[in-house]
């Protein structure tokens, strides 16, 4: 059967149910001379009159009632099931895979998440915790949260976040003996703590920014980590200076076992992007979590 039929089909059907082609040419907002052609088509598609016509009323021929009979439950049967697609945009169903990094995910997923599992509990949410850059096509994620600078050009980003900083912290201790750096380059005279990348396997270059000015700094000391919460356990017992996300070592410098240092030069920066391929038309479920994701970003 060509689609055109089908619509041949539904066009007939009104006309059966009204049993007039004028009425039913009002009910599907066209002419009564489109409805006759179309009657026309069909009958000459199927090869047996399907209706009888006259200047006061239309009836169904023997072939004309059979042909009701077939389509009426199954046309029945494509409005329930319609029916059943607009309740999913009520109540959306589904699951949603999403690649993340870990602070990522504690910061800005997890409210959302836990609060939209509550609201809607016919929708999954599976969350990937993995620091290195996933490509979420290959590995047939929904979506993945990163920082706006390292989304790729060909993905669409919605800012989810808002703008991140970096502190340089190290303990009391470790300044008992040494002078504080007063610049990003006095950090080479320092011991500091390294992390390692996921993605390439280097080691961080910390990220300066002062009037303008850009500055990358190599630093070198006794540990090399790929955990922060490491990290900071490490700078806290004295071992060395670490540069940190600031809002993960403000617990640490509230309470006195870290202090900051070169906070001028730690600018703001893009925070996190919730990215996806480009997509015409998007799951219910996943709408509603880019969505909720957006507006959380925005509050």
């Amino acid at each position: 059967m060509r689609r055109d039929e089908l619509g041949d089909l539904a066009v007939f059907l009104t006309v059966a149910e009204e049993c007039s082609f004028t009425r039913a040419a009002a009910r599907m907002n066209t002419s009564q001379s489109a409805i006759s052609q179309v009657i026309r088509r069909l009958e000459a598609n199927i090869g047996v009159k399907l209706l009888t016509r006259t200047t006061r009323s239309v009836a169904l021929t023997e072939a004309g009632e059979q042909l009701v009979e077939t389509l009426r439950p199954a046309f029945e049967d494509i409005d329930a099931r319609l029916s059943a697609l607009s309740a999913l945009r009520e109540r959306p169903s589904g699951t949603v895979r999403i690649t993340s990094s870990r602070h990522a995910a504690e910061t800005i997923l997890w409210p959302t998440v836990s609060r939209l599992l509550r609201e809607y509990p016919d929708i999954t949410i599976e969350l990937s915790i993995d620091p290195a850059l996933s490509d979420i096509v290959v590995d047939r994620f929904d979506a993945g949260v990163r920082l706006g600078e390292q989304i790729a050009k060909d993905m669409i980003a919605v800012r989810i976040g808002p703008d991140l900083r970096m502190a340089v912290v190290c303990a009391p201790s470790y300044l008992a003996n040494r002078p504080m750096p007063k610049t990003p380059h006095e950090l080479t005279e320092h011991r500091c703590i390294n992390v390692r990348l996921p993605t390439k396997g280097g080691l961080y270059a910390w990220e300066f920014a002062k009037d303008g000015r850009e500055l990358n700094v190599r630093v070198g000391g006794p540990l090399v980590l790929n955990d922060l919460s490491m990290v900071l356990q490490a700078a806290s017992e004295g071992l060395g200076i670490a540069c940190v996300m600031a809002d993960q070592a403000a617990p640490f410098i509230a309470d006195g076992r870290l202090v900051r240092l070169l906070d001028d030069w730690c600018p703001p920066f893009a925070g996190y992007h919730l990215y996806f391929p480009d997509r015409r038309q998007l799951p219910p479920a996943f709408s509603l979590l880019v969505a909720a994701l957006r507006h959380g970003a925005h509050r």
